[in-house]
This record gives C-alpha cells, sequence and structure tokens, in this order.
C-alpha cells in the first residue's frame, strides 16, 4: 500500500506544479461504470450508453445527467444506490500500470527538485466511484473534480448534484489557478495579479485521451502550460493523438504506462525539471519589480 504524505509547512512555500486528469482511458483503460456497476444491472454495457445517448438527444439533456439518470433508475428493484455501493465498485476498478505508485513517486521526484506537486482529477466520472479507487482512499489527489450524486437521508442517490461536461470542465482549472477549490466559492471570479495567481497555467500539466479533454487542454496550452495525450499501451492505437497533435491541442503525447522510466514518467519529470528553472528566475523577477515598484 502507497501512503500519502502530507504537505509539510517548509513545501508550503516551494512553487506549485498542479497535474490534473481525466479519469476513464487516461488512468484506467475504460469508463469506470463498464467494469462491474452496469453488469450488475443485467444491462449489455453497449446497450445502457445507447440508451443514455438517445435519452439525452430526445430530451436535449446533458449526457452525463442522462448516464447518471440511467444508473439511478435501472438500480430500482436490484441494489440501493448509495456512496458505499458505488465506492465498493470504484475499488474494483482496473488501473493502467504503475498509477497505483505514481502520485507519490511523482510527488517525491518534484521535491528533490524544488517543486510542490499537487494532483487533480477533473472526470465526467463518478466522483463516487474514484473515491472508492486505493489511490484516493490514501490522499492522493489534492481535489477530485467529478459528477457526483445527492443523496437522501436514508443515503440513497436521488438527483445530481454535480455534472461535469468537456466544457465545464476547464472551470475547475481557474479555481486551481487562484486556489480557490472550494465549487460554491464566488471568489474564483476575483482579480488576480500574475504573481498573486497560485498556480500559474504556466505550471499546469494536463493529461487526457480524448475530444472531451480538449477545452482543458486548448487552454493550459495556449497560457504556456503542458498538455499531454495518452493512448492504450496494448491497442498503441494513435489516431486520437494524432488529431489532437495536428490541431494543436496537445504538446506531448505517451501511451497511458505510468511506471517509473515511462515515456509519460519521463516527459513529466522533465517538465517538472524545467518548472523548476523557470520558477526560479521568476521569483527574481518578481523581486526585482516590488523593489522597484517601492521606488516610485
Amino acid at each position: 500500500m502507497i501512503t500519502y504524505k502530507k504537505e509539510s509547512t517548509s513545501e508550503s512555500n516551494l512553487p506549485v506544479l498542479a497535474i490534473c486528469y481525466d479519469f476513464d482511458k487516461t488512468l484506467s483503460p475504460d469508463d469506470m461504470q463498464a467494469q462491474g456497476f452496469i453488469q450488475s444491472l443485467n444491462v449489455d454495457v453497449n446497450e445502457f450508453w445507447r440508451e443514455s445517448n438517445m435519452l439525452a438527444k430526445d430530451h436535449d439533456m446533458d449526457n452525463n445527467l442522462s448516464y447518471m439518470y440511467m444508473m439511478a433508475t435501472k438500480s430500482y428493484g436490484k441494489q440501493f444506490l448509495t456512496k458505499e455501493v458505488l465506492a465498493e465498485y470504484g475499488s474494483k476498478v482496473t488501473l493502467y500500470n504503475g498509477v497505483n505508485t505514481w502520485f507519490e513517486r511523482i510527488r517525491q521526484f518534484g521535491l528533490k527538485q524544488g517543486v510542490q506537486i499537487e494532483h487533480y482529477i477533473i472526470s465526467s466520472g463518478l466522483k463516487e466511484m474514484i473515491e472508492g479507487t486505493e489511490m484516493a482512499k490514501n490522499g492522493a489527489f489534492k481535489k477530485i473534480y467529478a459528477s457526483a450524486f445527492m443523496f437522501d437521508d436514508k443515503g440513497v442517490a436521488v438527483w445530481p448534484a454535480q455534472a461535469i461536461n468537456y466544457t465545464n470542465k476547464t472551470q475547475f482549472l481557474f479555481r486551481i489557478q487562484k486556489g480557490v477549490l472550494d465549487i460554491n466559492d464566488a471568489g474564483v471570479n476575483d482579480y488576480r495579479r500574475p504573481e498573486e495567481q497560485r498556480v500559474p497555467f504556466r505550471n499546469m500539466i494536463y493529461i487526457g485521451d480524448s475530444d472531451t479533454d480538449i477545452p482543458c487542454m486548448s487552454l493550459v496550452n495556449i497560457n504556456g502550460g503542458h498538455s499531454i495525450g495518452v493512448y492504450d499501451p496494448d491497442s498503441k492505437n494513435k489516431e486520437k493523438v494524432y488529431k489532437m497533435m495536428q490541431h494543436h491541442r496537445i504538446r506531448y503525447y505517451a501511451p497511458a504506462d505510468y511506471t517509473d522510466g515511462s515515456d509519460l514518467d519521463t516527459v513529466v519529470k522533465q517538465i517538472i525539471q524545467k518548472t523548476a528553472a523557470y520558477e526560479a528566475l521568476e521569483q527574481q523577477y518578481v523581486r526585482n519589480k516590488h523593489e522597484a515598484e517601492a521606488y516610485r
């Protein structure tokens, strides 16, 4: 079991590099709902998604609200849709090689370079299932932004509390940038001078696998950050990452292999080293700037 260490006082003074991840087909080879939950409803996985997509189309409905509605209604008479049930299914989700050890390994590498690494999930999948994974239970993530249910006084899901789709994913990057992580905190709209931003976009890495990640990838890219497309290491199908590269959505791509020494591991560590060097210069610039302004 990997133990994720809490941030120390000395770490809080280091520049922060935020690594943001999609979940399905980025950290896991398949949709989390299709790894046990849908099967438990005695429904064919492909039929579930077909029906969900048709429901969304027929009602001008967000696709994520549609699948959440389907999960709730098709659970009637079969099982209670509770946090505990969803977390149990989440605990069984298959992860790509190296994922369970990745987060603390990369955090420790960052500390050796003088950079504080924070890991964030930004996913259209279910928060309750992600929270059931071993890495989440052991504190790997600074924050998990994902679709979520509201539960009644008996603990049963009754309504969506949060639905995250490919366009509204970008709001969470601004929250990370300003350090305003509570989704109900309107402070995300407050102006911050560049030197007051907790995590400037140049200090963000976004890792994703498909078109649903493009708004986040583009936002990070155009503001000096780093977007990485990943593809399944078994199928080796690079069609999506080639397209994202051709359209300037990503700067790098690699197999979704999170083991030590993999291509992805190497790229992320190189970005961390670059961040350490750049932030040392940036801190010198800010000191000089503030001294000059005080002289007026």
